[in-house]
């Protein structure tokens, strides 16, 4: 979930801790960049991080295998397993840091690199404006917070235009904005800036301050009876609590401007 560039900055030390049933991922703090239900590593554990899946919503579950996800920010692999795993999604992930990756093979479960699977050592800023990329994805995932999660290290408007270019005509973004009601407000504009006001979705704040916003190349209008069908389709075939989250999830628009 990390980024930082490695020129200015020195990568944080990578560390795993266990509490019962469940793996964590640290980087230099106590604070929890990712984790893990030992018996179950290819679940994703964390409430957040379930949400950042509400991309389904948008698509047909038959066709979900077909498609290419991408996650800028491994951390501890938990939506880059359940894509690979679970979706049977091509999938990619862009990490600047090697001792995560190499944490995460080890400690994580995250698989070897395969015909559906790569993970990238690269700055993701720099790395997703590579053209093999460009109009390729369907669903991004952008978790991105350095050592202390007091900010996106990633959150200027050419990041969100750029993360635009990346996605499909019906792709979407999922991004995790983690902090102040202000930083908030001032994210939700640069993605309306980049995505357009129409195309943004919301969760409500988690209990631990994590707002989950996606954001659709292709703004689509959608009935809440056909929303509710697919979240029990998603909730059907892969075990995700869809249904709960269309009670805390709606179309969004940033605040206007004084």
């Amino acid at each position: 979930m990390t980024k930082r560039k490695q020129d200015t900055v020195e990568l944080p030390e990578v560390s795993v801790s266990d509490d019962g049933d469940v793996r964590y991922l640290h980087l230099g703090t106590p604070w929890i960049q990712g984790s893990m239900k030992i018996a179950e590593p290819f679940d994703i554990e964390l409430e957040y991080v379930q949400r950042m899946m509400a991309w389904l919503l948008f698509v047909d579950p038959a066709g979900v295998a077909k498609r290419h996800a991408m996650q800028l920010g491994l951390g501890a692999g938990a939506i880059t397993k359940f894509c690979h795993k679970k979706l049977r999604m091509r999938t990619t992930a862009i990490e600047l840091n090697p001792q995560v990756v190499s944490i995460c093979r080890a400690w994580f479960k995250v698989p070897p690199d395969g015909p559906r699977l790569q993970v990238v050592l690269a700055d993701a800023e720099q790395e997703i404006r590579n053209p093999r990329w460009l109009g390729t994805v369907d669903a991004l995932a952008v978790d991105l917070y350095d050592h202390e999660a007091a900010a996106p290290v990633l959150d200027s408007a050419r990041f969100y235009a750029d993360c635009r270019e990346l996605l499909t005509m019906d792709g979407c973004l999922a991004v995790n904005l983690f902090g102040r009601m202000s930083s908030y407000e001032s994210s939700l504009r640069k993605l309306a800036d980049a995505f357009g006001e129409d195309a943004l979705w919301a969760f409500r704040p988690t209990r631990e301050g994590n707002t989950i916003v996606l954001a659709q190349r292709t703004p689509t209008p959608l009935q809440r009876e056909q929303l509710m069908e697919r979240a029990e389709q998603i909730k059907a075939r892969w075990d995700l609590p869809a249904p709960k989250w269309l009670r805390v999830f709606s179309r969004v628009k940033p605040a206007a401007k004084a």
